[in-house]
């Protein structure tokens, strides 16, 4: 993998992560408000954050050497 696909990867890893803390503190912070439905923000940051994992795992998956790509 290039150092720069690398980065990236590291960098949207890191993204993910923040963003699953995010949606971490906005349930608490429902459930400490007496909250029963899921925060609607919350729906959006997960939705975000997988489509970060996703774009980090394609990069990864694109720098692999494929044999089959004809």
């Amino acid at each position: 993998m290039s150092p720069e696909i690398e980065d990236l990867c590291s960098r949207l890893d890191r993204i993910s992560e923040d963003l699953a803390d995010l949606a971490m503190r906005r349930l608490r912070d429902s459930i400490d408000a007496g909250g029963h439905e899921l925060p609607v923000d919350e729906k959006l940051i997960t939705r975000a954050r997988r489509a970060v994992e996703k774009a980090s795992g394609l990069l990864r998956s694109s720098s692999e050497p494929v044999d089959d790509w004809a």
